[in-house]
């Protein structure tokens, strides 16, 4: 997905939010969007979801299948948390039929199932959004400040599946002031100012008391090893058994990674 000499401003005569936003996001990138207060990282957001549009420039090579969380979740709607995630999956022709349930229990939804969607928290709201967003795999996951209300729990799995998208084709971009996402390997800076957006990559941080460590387990024992290491505490990053990695996430490869492995299956 690509900005090219992309300006944006809300009203003819209001000063400009973005000005000349020049930068290229690849498929499977992890985008970790920065910048002060007001500079427009919101902005800049959803007008790569397609919530806005430039008015000047242009933005080319959008997936097509969009994941989309904003920073508050629109609670004020009269469904349940399982009806309005179930009406969601017909809205957008998921063909999975257990898609809504596999959300709703990776993100520890069960037992808000039949609660009205304005009676939840912030946090539980914020992980509703979060599962819509995941209903169908994501070419495009756009997550504006996500942690935000969420349990201790819930914020282990954001890096998580970010991971997640990115190995199975998709681009995620992200604000994140806590820090979180950089720790992700390959992740890149976006940082937005009034000049526009900069680019560059992730300085090594000094201070993480985290190591990310590779671990091989047999088959047999993925799972429970999967399983362990979570209840633990530690951050699974990556699954490369594909029949493990489905056992723990709904997330399979994008159409485009998908085009791109039997390419090079048949050479």
């Amino acid at each position: 997905m690509r900005f090219d000499g992309v300006w944006f401003r809300y009203g003819r005569r209001a000063d400009w939010t973005l000005r000349e936003v020049d930068a290229t996001a690849e498929p499977g990138a992890t985008v970790v969007v920065l910048g002060r207060n007001g500079a427009g990282k919101s902005t800049l957001l959803q007008l790569a979801a397609g919530v806005l549009r430039p008015a000047r420039g242009v933005i080319s090579g959008r997936p097509e299948t969009i994941g989309w969380v904003p920073e508050r979740f629109p609670a004020d709607q009269p469904f349940t948390a399982g009806d309005y995630l179930r009406r969601m999956a017909r809205v957008r022709a998921v063909a999975d039929p257990h898609a809504v349930d596999r959300w709703l229990e990776r993100l520890l939804l069960t037992e808000h199932i039949d609660t009205r969607l304005a009676d939840l928290s912030k946090g539980t709201a914020q992980k509703v959004g979060l599962a819509q967003a995941l209903l169908l795999p994501p070419g495009l996951l756009v997550l504006d400040e996500p942690w935000e209300g969420l349990d201790a729990v819930a914020r282990t799995l954001i890096p998580e599946i970010v991971a997640e998208v990115t190995e199975a084709g998709g681009t995620v971009l992200v604000s994140d002031h806590r820090g979180e996402i950089t720790a992700l390997p390959g992740a890149i800076h976006w940082t937005v100012s009034e000049h526009g957006v900069h680019a560059e990559a992730p300085t090594a941080p000094t201070d993480s008391d985290e190591v990310i460590v590779e671990v091989a387990v047999r088959r047999s024992e993925a799972t429970q090893a999967v399983a362990e290491l979570r209840a633990a505490g530690h951050r699974v990053l990556r699954i490369q058994n594909p029949e493990v990695r489905r056992a723990h996430s709904p997330i399979e490869p994008t159409p485009d990674r998908e085009a791109q492995q039997t390419e090079r299956g048949s050479r």
